[in-house]
């Protein structure tokens, strides 16, 4: 630890019990993604995404931050301890040994990615290759939550 005394306890046993930690996504950097099996799968035929790919228009992603950091502050206004993921460049090519997108997506949609059952906070493949390595982007948070655990 780094000298917080914070403690950390992941838990989350139903959908009801008052909200005392959450994650809020970030918008920052975030990308249209490129053309890939899955994603002309779950697209609309007359989206405005289809043709197009890279980095979204920043009035975009300025309108998205706005939006998540007002949800944030209602959160916290209201006793939430509110965390935020790391952004990546997602704007650059990715691979695996068996497929390459020429960019990543983002990192607004925590729940995607990570889902807390009981004590366990599990990180879920995606199966968007634009989306494959957006789980580093919570892996400080991970991390410090690990470190925090009193148990």
């Amino acid at each position: 630890m780094t000298g917080s005394t914070t403690k950390t306890r992941v838990n989350s046993w139903n959908e009801w019990d008052p909200l005392k930690h959450v994650i809020v996504g970030v918008a920052d950097g975030c990308c249209i993604p490129p053309p890939e099996p899955a994603l002309d799968a779950k697209v609309p035929e007359d989206s405005d995404m289809r043709g197009q790919w890279g980095p979204r228009p920043q009035d975009t992603v300025d309108k998205a931050n706005e939006c998540l950091d007002g949800f944030a502050k209602i959160l916290e206004s209201r006793g939430v301890r509110v965390d935020r993921p790391t952004p990546l460049d997602f704007n650059k090519p990715v691979s695996t040994p068996d497929w390459q997108t020429d960019t990543m997506f983002g990192c607004m949609p925590p729940r995607d990615v990570i889902l807390t059952v009981g004590a366990e906070m599990l990180e879920a493949t995606m199966s968007y290759r634009c989306r494959w390595h957006e789980y580093l982007c919570y892996r400080p948070l991970l991390q410090k939550y690990y470190n925090e655990d009193p148990n």
